[in-house]
């Protein structure tokens, strides 16, 4: 998340979306990592996965946690306690479809 703070104060997007920026330089590659979903409120262009829900919860109550689609976190329920196989073959495995679905759902809106 520090990545989306870096980026939102570089842009002038605020930790609600909105942008308040100064210059026209900051909106002028914007869409590189942004969507505008409304006019003036933007959202990452980012899909947030981990085997652990602690983590995407830290990451959801933080000061930049609402600036991200709701329906963009994906997280299992247990982890895999950095197993690489347990990762690969079971816990990951079961959520492996949602992340592809959630996936494509970003690239079919990026414009490119």
């Amino acid at each position: 998340s520090k990545f989306w703070e870096m980026a939102s104060d570089e842009h002038g997007i605020m930790p609600t979306g909105e942008y308040k920026g100064q210059y026209d330089i900051q909106l002028e590659r914007i869409s590189v990592y942004y969507n505008e979903v409304a006019y003036g409120r933007y959202v990452p262009r980012a899909v947030l996965i981990d085997l652990e829900p602690g983590t995407m919860e830290a990451v959801r109550s933080g000061p930049f946690g609402k600036l991200f689609r709701p329906d963009n976190f994906i997280f299992g329920q247990s982890g895999a306690g950095n197993n690489w196989a347990k990762g690969h073959y079971t816990e990951g495995a079961e959520i492996v479809d949602t992340v592809v679905d959630v996936v494509r759902r970003e690239v079919e809106g990026c414009d490119c």
